[in-house]
C-alpha cells in the first residue's frame, strides 16, 4: 500500500503542524510587508546577528540555502579548480555538489559507527593538491573535530564544516559549525531551524572573509552602482529571515524533545541488538537528531513493513556519494568504502521530531519487535 493512500501514525514531516497557526506568521510579515524591504536590510540584519551570537561566532551572513552557504564558505576559502576537499561519502548530494560547483576535486572518506567522517582514513588520503577537510555532522551528531582541527592545522589544512544539520547542537560546550575557519548551516523545511521555505547561513570569526561574503553573496556590490567583484546572488528573503528569527527561540527546545524522543526510543530497541545496531551517544555530543538513524538486518522488508502500517520511516542514503552516477562520470570512486557501503544497506531513519508523543514511539516499538518476532519464527 503506498504512503499517501493511508493514514499516517508516525509521520516523518512535521511541516503542516509546526506552521498550522497561519496567522501567527502572516502577523510576523506584515512589518516586512508595510516597509517595502524585500532586499537584505534590517530584517536580514537583525536574523544575521542573532544568529551570530546564538552560535558562538563573530560573523555571520545569511543566504537563500544551505547548499549557496557552502558553495559560499569555499569560494570565501579560495578553493578552486584542482584543488582536493576531504569529505565522507555518506552526506548529501550538497556537500559534494558544491565542492564540485567551485571546480574542486572531492575525495571521498569512508565514516564510523557514529555515521561520521572516519578519521585514520581521512589522514591517509591527504596528497599535495589538499586544500581542506570538509567534515559533515551528519544526522546533527558531530565527528571528533578537536581530532580534526589538530591534524588540519599540522597540514596547514582550512577547515570547513558541514553543519547543516546541527543548529543547536553541542560539541565539548560549543556549536557545531564553530571548529574551523567556516561553518554552514540550512533552514531547510526538515531541519531543526526552518522558515517557511528556504535558507542558509555561514558564520565565521575572519573578518576578512565576512566581509568578502557579505559582498559575494550580492553581486560584489559594494554600492547600488558599483561592484567590486563579479559575484551571483545568494541572498536570503527577509520573509524567511524573520520566521528564522522568530524560530530561532525555540530551536533549543526542540532539540531537548527530539534528544528525549531519542533516547525513549533507545531503551525500546535496546533488547533488538541482535538485529539492530544504535550508534553511541557521548556525553560530550549533544545531538539535534535531525534524523534518528540505526542499522537494521533485512532493512529493506522492515522499511515496507512500517510504511505499510503507517510509520514514515527513510533512508539515507541508500547508494553513497563514491557509487553515484555522477561521481563515476567524474571518475571519482576510485576506492571502496565498505563502512559507508555497508551501512547504506543497512541505514533506517525513524521519525521523533518534537511533534510525536511516546505512544508513537511506543508504536514504532511493537511493529519492529514484530517484525523480527515474525523473521526468527
Amino acid at each position: 500500500m503506498e504512503l499517501n493512500k493511508m493514514k499516517l501514525v508516525v509521520p516523518y514531516n512535521y511541516i503542516p503542524e509546526q506552521f498550522s497557526n497561519h496567522e501567527k506568521f502572516f502577523d510576523l510579515w506584515k512589518p516586512v510587508l508595510q516597509s517595502g524591504e524585500f532586499t537584505l536590510g534590517p530584517f536580514v540584519e537583525n536574523f544575521e546577528n542573532k544568529f551570530a551570537s546564538y552560535i558562538g561566532s563573530k560573523f555571520c551572513i545569511a543566504v537563500n540555502n544551505g547548499t549557496d552557504a557552502l558553495i559560499l564558505s569555499l569560494k570565501a576559502a579560495g578553493i578552486g579548480p584542482g584543488d582536493e576537499i576531504i569529505t565522507p561519502s555518506n552526506s548529501f548530494y550538497a556537500t559534494t555538489g558544491a565542492i564540485v560547483a567551485v571546480g574542486a576535486i572531492p575525495v571521498f572518506s569512508d565514516v564510523d559507527s557514529r555515521y561520521q567522517i572516519e578519521i585514520s582514513g581521512m589522514k591517509t588520503l591527504i596528497t599535495k593538491k589538499t586544500k581542506a577537510i570538509l567534515p559533515v555532522h551528519w544526522a546533527g551528531a558531530s565527528p571528533d573535530m578537536l581530532q580534526i582541527i589538530e591534524f588540519a592545522r599540522q597540514q596547514d589544512l582550512l577547515v570547513i564544516e558541514d553543519a547543516c544539520m546541527a543548529i543547536g547542537g553541542k560539541l565539548h560546550g560549543k556549536s557545531p559549525g564553530t571548529f574551523g575557519d567556516l561553518g554552514a548551516y540550512s533552514m531547510h523545511p526538515l531541519k531543526t531551524l526552518n522558515v517557511a521555505g528556504d535558507g542558509g547561513m555561514v558564520v565565521t570569526n575572519n573578518e576578512a572573509l565576512y566581509l568578502w561574503m557579505k559582498k559575494f553573496r550580492n553581486h560584489g556590490m559594494t554600492n547600488r552602482n558599483e561592484i567590486e567583484f563579479w559575484g551571483v546572488n545568494m541572498r536570503i528573503q527577509p520573509l524567511q529571515a524573520v520566521i528564522a528569527n522568530y524560530f530561532l527561540d525555540y530551536v533549543d527546545g526542540f532539540v531537548r524533545i527530539r534528544n528525549r524522543n531519542a533516547s525513549y526510543l533507545d531503551n525500546l530497541l535496546n533488547d533488538l541488538e541482535r538485529y539492530l545496531q544504535i550508534p553511541n551517544r557521548l556525553n560530550h555530543n549533544l545531538e539535534t537528531f535531525s534524523l534518528y538513524m540505526i542499522l537494521a538486518s533485512d532493512r529493506d522488508n522492515l522499511i515496507k513493513y512500517l510504511i505499510h502500517h503507517g510509520v514514515e520511516a527513510k533512508i539515507h542514503y541508500p547508494t553513497p556519494l563514491h557509487l553515484q552516477p555522477a561521481a563515476q562520470k567524474l571518475g571519482l570512486n576510485k576506492q571502496a568504502l565498505p563502512v559507508a557501503e555497508k551501512q547504506a544497506r543497512e541505514l533506517l531513519t525513524i521519525p521523533i521530531h518534537q511533534y510525536l508523543k511516546f505512544s508513537q514511539l511506543d508504536y514504532v516499538s511493537q511493529l519492529i519487535h514484530t517484525f523480527y518476532q515474525n523473521e526468527s519464527r
